[in-house]
């Protein structure tokens, strides 16, 4: 039996103490580990062209799409019980197993209708290979979901890093070999084997599959629900690349997609390691509703400490960063930067009510979410993709706000929270990260002509010594309450409110 060891008869501090320590090893390696990728990542935006970036992005419609069947929704409905029988964790193999080699071939046989919707025959090349993924999936969701219940985020961040490490190491190598777009399809190959082997091996979770089903509903219809969350995301996360890929040549789709990697660095890559350990921490808190709405508040006090100041930073100095990191060959994705970047404040907020909702059993309010945001920002982006990147890019400030403005209405009475308090919780990182941003600005505009490099550098510690030097001056309570909940200060020494999840 794997039972859940956080029952109720723990302290509150106990759990805080975990989550803390599991924030640390997920976040910690996360950042070592895309470290390690961007690295590789932005040396190889310097060798390949935009055209192949182009080509990759049109590839990822259908690859998102059907990753969003793979499974980890039921492998979640595994990290919410609170017991799972050995019978439980094989059929839940099994359903991975047949759902993934579906997967593929369901991919191979869209993939000539994907090449002929953006006429770009060697999509439909790109797309069969990419089918190997999927074989890759049962043996990372298994383990994760093992490995996650007992909160164990030690092994998951190592086999994290070594997967980095093939991945960059693969990447560069096909970049400098010459693969040109076939790089971009190799280096997630080598991630996904390599997280699979060592994942599997961590939480030694290689069991015989079972194929008999009885009994694993309950898994059947939470993993649904959630997957018709997923595909709810699917649709607007990537209507706009469908949309323009179809409008703009695989050149101009590559600027863009380009400069939406590069906004989406914080809300896709640190985000997402961070409701990982939410989500687990809030299912152990359903019996108790306050203790969850104040985690999540908590939650969006920290991270909107740390993304204003980055997406503010990114719009005010788009120009030299663009022509530092990228190379002056994606100096034409400049203002899709800049716009994109003013968007992703409101895109994080969004994904931090998911896990809530969840958690509280309420899985259908992402689903309804991201159906809403699906119709808002489609329309916006039918309407903006004839004038171009950048007026596609600016659809983003027109229809985000609008989307998470109906998404807090219908998410905050379920986390049992209000807008007041919301409002409050991120005021003091908005005043900040605004008056940096106008400082950056302002210097940018009055510096003589320098290398984007040393401009890129100036800006930088000007603008996080304003953002640093306003907290400090008028947000003292908030720059303690971080301290106390990312600290390392044991719980039974810091007596405060319990320090709810990240």
């Amino acid at each position: 039996m794997y039972q859940i060891d956080a029952g109720p008869h723990q302290s509150a501090e106990s759990l805080a103490d975990r989550v803390r320590r599991a924030v640390i090893w997920r976040s910690g390696s996360q950042i070592v580990a895309q470290t390690v990728q961007w690295a590789a990542t932005f040396l190889v935006i310097r060798i390949l062209s935009p055209t192949d970036y182009g080509l990759f992005a049109m590839t990822q419609v259908v690859l998102v799409l059907l990753n969003m069947l793979n499974g980890y929704g039921l492998a979640s409905g595994l990290v919410r019980q609170r017991e799972v029988s050995h019978r439980e964790v094989r059929q839940l193999f099994g359903m991975l197993l047949l759902l993934n080699g579906g997967l593929a071939a369901g991919q191979s046989l869209l993939a000539p209708l994907a090449a002929a919707y953006y006429r770009q025959p060697i999509v439909a090349e790109l797309l069969r290979v990419q089918a190997l993924l999927y074989l890759a999936t049962p043996f990372i969701a298994l383990p994760q979901a093992l490995l996650g219940r007992a909160m164990d985020f030690r092994h998951q961040a190592k086999a994290n890093i070594c997967a980095s490490i093939a991945s960059a190491a693969t990447a560069l190598g096909g970049a400098l070999a010459g693969w040109g777009v076939w790089t971009l399809v190799a280096a997630p190959l080598a991630m996904f084997m390599v997280r699979a082997v060592a994942l599997t091996i961590a939480a030694r979770s290689l069991v015989w599959p079972s194929f008999d089903f009885r009994g694993a509903g309950h898994l059947a219809r939470y993993g649904g629900i959630m997957a018709a969350g997923q595909l709810t995301w699917f649709a607007q996360s990537q209507a706009d690349v469908f949309i323009a890929g179809r409008w703009f040549t695989p050149h101009v789709l590559g600027l863009y997609t380009t400069g939406l990697f590069l906004t989406q660095i914080f809300v896709s890559k640190f985000v997402p390691p961070l409701n990982e350990v939410a989500f687990t921490a809030y299912a152990r808190m359903q019996s108790r509703p306050e203790l969850l709405a104040e985690g999540f508040l908590r939650a969006v006090r920290v991270v909107m400490l740390i993304a204003l100041p980055f997406y503010l930073g990114l719009a005010a100095t788009a120009g030299p960063l663009v022509a530092t990191v990228l190379g002056p060959k994606w100096v034409e994705a400049v203002p899709v930067v800049r716009l994109l970047a003013l968007a992703m404040p409101f895109m994080t907020l969004q994904i931090l009510l998911t896990p809530a909702c969840d958690a509280r059993g309420r899985p259908g309010i992402g689903v309804q979410n991201g159906a809403t945001g699906a119709a808002i920002l489609a329309l916006a982006f039918l309407i903006a993709v004839r004038w171009g990147a950048t007026a596609l890019a600016g659809a983003w400030i027109v229809a985000y706000p609008a989307y998470l403005g109906i998404s807090l209405r219908r998410s905050l009475p379920i986390i049992g929270t209000r807008a007041s308090d919301l409002a409050a919780a991120i005021g003091p990182p908005v005043l900040a990260a605004s008056a940096m941003a106008l400082i950056v600005t302002t210097t940018d505009s009055l510096m003589p002509t320098l290398p984007a490099m040393m401009r890129l550098a100036l800006l930088v510690v000007i603008g996080g010594a304003g953002y640093a030097g306003w907290l400090a001056i008028f947000a003292r309570p908030l720059l303690r309450e971080v301290a106390i909940t990312i600290g390392r200060q044991p719980a039974s020494q810091a007596r405060v409110q319990p320090a709810p999840p990240l």
